[in-house]
């Protein structure tokens, strides 16, 4: 997969996408980052890739043309563009806190595209005509940040997790919260007996059918506790 991601900070990315799994996924070409300065594309002498509203107000916006000349250098060319394979064609994401609420749908989801745009954007927001050039808008949750480049880490680690090769037993994907409608089970780790606090015998019993039986009991209790919404869906 390759990842494109437009933004004003192009520096903040350097620690959180070369470490861990990203940076492993990387390293094994199962993922390419490429990150772009928006500003770069600016025609100004200051580089300005904002303006003020029109109609008045307080805020700048994201001008259009640096952004759009961004996008277009990732390789968009339209919105609508035809492709027999639709997860063939790079797939548009503005994070916004007016989008979808990111989820783990979503994330299975976007882990089929061959490349996603992500674009981060600042202040109150982009021109609404660079809508016109995105296919989805995602938000990571009902609060406000000082821009879209952490929301954009979000999105990315989610997803690279989902890629084959990337995290190595695939079942521990499968067993996180979330990816089957509910939270996961409790884990536990050697000692058997920590500060008198021991582990549930199930899991020394070898039972490989009664623990799998344990589990999935576990997951549904917690979930019923924490997150009975899930339940419901």
């Amino acid at each position: 997969m390759k990842i494109d991601i437009l933004t004003i900070f192009p520096t903040i990315f350097k620690g959180p996408l070369t470490e861990s799994l990203i940076g492993k996924a990387t390293e094994k070409e199962i993922l390419k980052i490429n990150i772009i300065d928006i500003r770069s594309f600016s025609k100004g002498k200051h580089k300005k890739v904002d303006d003020k509203s029109f109609g008045g107000g307080c805020g700048m916006v994201m001008k259009p043309e640096p952004l759009y000349d961004a996008i277009k250098s990732a390789g968009v060319k339209k919105k609508n563009n035809t492709y027999k394979n639709p997860y063939a064609k790079p797939y548009v994401i503005y994070m916004s806190p007016q989008g979808r609420i990111l989820n783990n749908s979503i994330v299975k989801n976007l882990a089929k595209f061959k490349q996603l745009v992500i674009i981060c954007g600042h202040y109150e927001g982009v021109d609404e005509r660079i809508m016109n050039y995105v296919d989805e808008e995602i938000s990571i949750g009902d609060y406000i940040l000082t821009g879209g480049e952490i929301p954009a880490m979000v999105l990315v680690d989610s997803v690279v997790r989902m890629l084959p090769g990337v995290v190595k037993e695939k079942s521990s994907v499968k067993n996180d919260s979330f990816y089957n409608g509910l939270l996961d089970y409790p884990h536990y780790t050697r000692p058997a007996v920590f500060k008198g606090h021991k582990i549930p015998e199930v899991l020394l019993s070898g039972n490989h059918k009664k623990i799998s039986e344990w589990r999935v009991e576990e997951a549904y209790k917690r979930t019923k506790e924490r997150r009975p919404d899930l339940l419901k869906k």
